[in-house]
């Protein structure tokens, strides 16, 4: 091989970005990722108009609501929280799940894979665009609850100091920085739902059959997760610590559950991020 066609076959260290540019942009460009976002953004409404409604005749949240869902009334700001505590155990990760289940599969399925091959990126390359894509989804998925839930809350409800689970009240602006840091911290849960999606992904051909076997496992797990006599099992499951961003809402903040949450997640990402790479790479694509 001569000099030249080594240098035109080298990517260009640029080559990656451009590619996760185009990446992000055909995915968040699709139907189906527009239908998903339009449904989370969905949810924080009905959940304030239902809050609104149930609480018109001057009653309140009960307790058996969901998570800060009694406190909705007295500050919008907790609409986020709610929110957030509401989409976490089933939207946002379903949600997660078609898009990683859909990434290769799909690719896969429409004959497009082989041409993404044949650019000079190299299938570990591709596989980690398709992962930081999916990423990006997480984060960008849960700051549409979020900012749905602010601009609802912000429209039925006051706004204003906010007394945190320890009891302290911190200022607006405080509120405004704990909800951030808890959608960052949420966004940070999906990262092991999007490492199974993605070696999922890596099995089949089939779009559809990577997105239902997804979101199946989901739901499986957090059966799971649910059951007291697998108390054992459950610290290793990845949804076991996804609520543990309420102690974002302590002062002082309690730090053990959210890092195991993140540590939890970097395990699953490691363990099926490895098994999607050791599969994608030694795939036959046909398709």
């Amino acid at each position: 091989m001569s000099r030249a066609e080594t240098v035109v076959r080298t990517p260009r260290p640029l080559w990656s970005l451009g590619l996760l540019r185009s990446e992000i942009v055909t995915t968040f460009r699709r139907w189906r990722t527009l239908a998903l976002l339009a449904v989370l953004a969905g949810v924080p409404v009905l959940v304030g108009v239902a809050v609104k409604i149930e609480t018109g005749d001057g009653g309140g949240g009960g307790p058996g609501g969901p998570a800060f869902l009694s406190q909705v009334t007295h500050n919008g700001l907790f609409l986020v929280f709610t929110s957030l505590a509401v989409t976490l155990p089933f939207f946002l990760p379903m949600s997660v799940g078609v898009i990683a289940g859909d990434s290769l599969a799909g690719e896969a399925h429409g004959g497009t894979l082989r041409y993404l091959l044949v650019a000079p990126a190299g299938r570990t390359r591709l596989l980690l665009v398709k992962y930081a894509t999916t990423l990006t989804f997480c984060l960008v998925g849960t700051l549409v609850v979020a900012l749905s839930a602010l601009v609802t809350g912000a429209l039925l409800f006051p706004l204003g100091e906010i007394t945190l689970l320890s009891g302290t009240s911190v200022s607006f602006g405080e509120g405004l920085l704990r909800a951030l840091a808890i959608a960052v911290a949420v966004a940070l849960s999906l990262v092991g739902v999007a490492a199974i999606g993605l070696f999922v992904s890596a099995l089949t051909t089939s779009g559809i059959a990577a997105m239902a076997t997804t979101v199946g496992l989901l739901i499986t797990v957090q059966i799971l997760d649910a059951l007291p006599q697998l108390h054992v099992l459950q610290p290793y499951l990845f949804p076991h610590y996804w609520l543990s961003f309420a102690d974002l809402l302590r002062d002082p903040v309690y730090w053990d559950q959210l890092q195991k949450n993140v540590g939890l997640q970097a395990l699953y990402a490691l363990v099926f991020g490895s098994a999607a790479w050791a599969r994608f790479t030694t795939r036959d694509v046909t398709g």
